[in-house]
């Protein structure tokens, strides 16, 4: 018999059990579905069979990798009914020359020939925005079908398979069945064997874990949208769809950044592996630093066509790369015939011991309490009003305002560049004229995807920049940035997001090529996480997350980067 504990009570079960009976046994303990187990650890879908362990720890949907395996499950629901709808009410039109066996089923005959690609390309709000390759018009009445299958899948709490194949069998595979991203992509595994998932005859790849099977999968929703639609998901409750919010800037950006990977072939991890392969990685950084480049002068174009704007407020979450930004853009605001003045709002801050705390006790300093906002709006209005102004500097080793002799005042042609999370929030510029702030939302929004039904979540970027500059600027191991990362992140849910759409302009600071480079400076970090501590498996993740990409040397990044404002060597007082 296995002995075990769960949830503080005793148990024993057969050798043999998989986690999936242990689960159901301990169900009604729990407010929402167990999805996994993590064991010593370690993390296991519950097909597996159960083992006794010193620790074992019930994941629900509540849990964050519960909903990051209740999301990735709920894609696959989506494409395995997508085609099947296409099967029934299209006509068939034979093989379609750019996917002779079609994902899934590997046959050609049927409505599914239509269509030749659904990417999973980013998200918006509570939703994943699918753009269909299609030759066929979508409609309402197909995606209501689409949404009537789902259902239908979910009541029929269909297994979802998983098989483990040779590496080679499965490129076979990928190719058979015109999955070409995800053939891209394994070419350059060093892995041996690729783990595929299956609904009925459905096949596909995904990275990371599943739920049992289709049941699970009962809370969502399907809208068109734009050129495409969304696949709305739950968000803080597990149990609810909150209704679609457009995000139309937010939106654009995307999109824009997509068109431009697609055009450059770099839509994807594989593209990028082709092109450092093929010794391109030097021009690939040089292509995409003269974009960002270019899009950065056009915002500065748009402030002085705008009229008489005194303050550029630029917010955005953390390690978005808002410090480097303010300071390149002052320099395109300066060959324009401004003087502009980048002020960090982080000066700001109140005294570390005057820091309001969360509800563990712990600092925060993701809320608008952190700051002396008095002081800074009697500052910032002193300025406007012409008068001289010492700034403060805020000591993050100390944790106390400093005040070391930077005087301002400003002229006619002098404008002030203000960076900070809270930058958005006009509660916290509440003296300052709407009329003079000219408002900027900088974010590093990922549009790279792993394949196109695997994305790169813009989270895992934000981390892995964080991680690598706490570890150099701060003296913070990865385990101290993944252990606060949460609470980051629920700060940026209340402070940032909400203001994002009332922008003026919206900058994405993702760079196609920075996650090859970062690799090189997070593996020895991220390897350096115990296995004991709880933030192993997210280490873990990370790892295998990363194990996608080849590593390119910084070398040819250029000192005014972005990406130097986190592996270091900037010119710019980051």
């Amino acid at each position: 018999m296995i002995q075990l504990t769960v949830n503080g009570k005793h148990r024993e079960y057969p050798f043999g059990t998989t986690w999936q009976t242990v689960a159901e046994d301990v169900q009604a303990e729990f407010t929402d579905d167990i999805l996994l187990v993590q064991v010593d650890g370690k993390l296991q879908e519950l097909h597996k069979r159960a083992k006794e362990c010193k620790d074992l720890r019930m994941i629900t949907a509540r849990d964050k990798v519960g909903k990051q395996t209740y999301r990735r499950s709920l894609k696959f629901l989506m494409l395995k009914a997508f085609y099947a709808v296409a099967d029934e009410v299209l006509p068939g039109a034979g093989k379609h020359p750019a996917n002779e066996a079609n994902i899934g089923s590997g046959q050609a005959a049927g409505g599914r020939s239509q269509v030749r690609k659904l990417t999973v390309d980013f998200t918006v709000g509570k939703s994943f925005f699918i753009r269909p390759e299609i030759d066929f018009v979508l409609t309402e009445e197909f995606l209501h079908r689409v949404k009537e299958k789902m259902q239908e899948l979910a009541a029929g709490r269909i297994p979802i398979m998983k098989r483990n194949m040779a590496l080679d069998e499965a490129i076979e595979l990928f190719h058979r069945n015109g999955m070409y991203d995800k053939e891209r992509l394994f070419r350059y595994r060093r892995v041996s064997n690729v783990n595929i998932y299956s609904i009925g005859d459905f096949e596909d790849y995904f990275y990371g874990y599943m739920v049992p099977n289709t049941g699970y999968l009962k809370y969502f929703d399907l809208q068109l949208y734009q050129d495409g639609f969304v696949l709305m998901y739950p968000g803080e409750d597990p149990k609810v769809v909150e209704p679609f919010a457009p995000r139309d800037k937010l939106y654009q950006v995307l999109k824009e950044t997509s068109d431009w990977g697609l055009r450059l072939d770099l839509a994807n991890v594989g593209g990028l592996n082709d092109r450092i392969s093929a010794g391109a990685a030097s021009e690939t950084i040089l292509i995409e630093e003269a974009l960002m480049e270019k899009k950065i002068g056009e915002i500065a174009g748009k402030i002085v066509a705008s009229g008489d704007k005194k303050l550029v407020m630029i917010a955005g979450p953390s390690s978005s790369g808002k410090t480097t930004f303010s300071h390149r853009l002052s320099t395109q605001l300066m060959a324009l015939g401004l003087k502009p003045h980048p002020i960090a709002v982080d000066n700001y801050f109140v005294n570390r011991v005057d820091s309001p705390r969360d509800e563990n006790g712990n600092y925060n300093y993701e809320v608008l309490e952190c700051l002396d906002i008095k002081q800074f709006n009697e500052d910032m209005v002193r300025l406007l009003d012409g008068e001289r102004v010492e700034l403060p500097r805020y000591n993050f080793i100390t944790g106390e305002r400093e005040y070391k002799g930077d005087f301002l005042k400003l002229g006619a042609e002098d404008i002030l560049v203000i960076e900070g999370i809270h930058a958005l929030n006009d509660k916290m510029s509440y003296r300052l004229p709407r009329e003079k702030k000219f408002k900027i939302y900088i974010s590093p929004l990922t549009a790279l995807n792993v394949d196109e039904h695997n994305r790169v979540p813009t989270t895992d970027g934000r981390l892995l920049r964080r991680m690598v500059r706490d570890a150099r600027t701060r003296g913070a191991s990865a385990q101290d940035t993944i252990r606060r990362w949460d609470s980051v992140r629920k700060g940026e849910e209340e402070n940032i997001f909400p203001f994002q759409e009332e922008a003026d302009a919206m900058f994405n600071s993702a760079l196609a090529y920075e996650l090859a480079v970062l690799k090189l400076y997070a593996e020895p970090l991220l390897f350096g996480i115990p296995r004991n501590c709880p933030e192993y498996a997210e280490a873990k993740r990370l790892l295998k997350f990363m194990d996608y990409f080849l590593g390119v040397s910084s070398e040819d990044v250029p000192k005014n980067s972005i990406l130097r404002e986190f592996i270091g060597g900037s010119c710019l007082r980051v």
